[in-house]
């Protein structure tokens, strides 16, 4: 899909991964289209799945989550359903991506305090080895892409 996005795609991508609240009137004003064009441009970048979702983008701090970390596991074997059952049943696990080098897995956890991560933290352990890093702030928090892959 990557090669049919063009420019006016990447401005829609831009906007609305700024502010998905957007009315299409305003969205098309940005990017310089009629909102039948913009609407027709958005369902086409939903329907293929360019565009997976919105959502709202949340102070985690102001919502009571205290402490932010980032904890690495290195999970032994290739039995992984263990692992999924625990990120299913544990909302303060934000995100896990399966990863390649020493670590098999990078998770991005909110705990309401370090005693909460603490058990976290533990439950992951009783799956693998985990080394755990405390977030002090994010320099850049999570923007999505704003433009096409640059070619090199």
């Amino acid at each position: 899909m990557t090669e049919s996005l063009d420019d006016t795609d990447w401005a829609i991508l831009a906007v609305v991964q700024t502010d998905g609240r957007v009315s299409l009137t305003e969205l098309g004003r940005r990017v310089n289209l009629s909102a039948s064009a913009t609407t027709e441009r958005l369902r086409r970048l939903e329907s293929t799945g360019v565009i997976t979702g919105y959502r709202a983008d949340v102070d985690l701090a102001r919502a009571g989550f205290a402490v932010l970390a980032v904890v690495r596991l290195k999970y032994p074997g290739s039995r992984h359903e263990p692992l999924h059952a625990l990120l299913a049943e544990r909302p303060e696990i934000l995100e896990c991506l399966r990863t390649t080098g020493d670590d098999c897995y990078v998770l991005k956890v909110a705990a309401t305090s370090m005693a909460s991560l603490e058990q976290t933290v533990n439950d992951l352990a009783a799956l693998g080895s985990t080394t755990t890093n405390i977030v002090y702030s994010a320099t850049l928090p999570y923007r999505g892409p704003a433009r096409g892959p640059v070619e090199g």
